[in-house]
């Protein structure tokens, strides 16, 4: 298991996609965070599997209906995840 931070640009905030992106992880199982950040991108920091990485990054590109994705960066992190994907403030 690697840990990763991914920062997501577009539509996203405003628009549910937190509480989305939050939901979604929960019912996969997936131990994390999501939060806004001050420019208007979204952070996001998981905990996965090679075989859970594609499933989460579309969890992280569907977002909420009224969002829009326009870019995923991804990197590695040194914070580990456990527990349940929560939404940080």
């Amino acid at each position: 298991m690697e840990n990763y931070r991914f920062v997501i640009t577009g539509k996203v905030q405003g628009v549910w996609y937190r509480k989305t992106v939050s939901e979604n992880a929960r019912k996969k199982g997936f131990s994390g965070y999501v939060k806004n950040l001050e420019d208007g991108s979204v952070e996001a920091g998981a905990c996965l599997r090679d075989e859970e990485f594609a499933y989460f990054i579309e969890i992280l590109e569907q977002g909420s209906p009224a969002s829009r994705v326009d870019s995923i960066e991804q990197f590695e992190s040194n914070e580990e995840f456990s527990g349940e994907f929560t939404i940080r403030c």
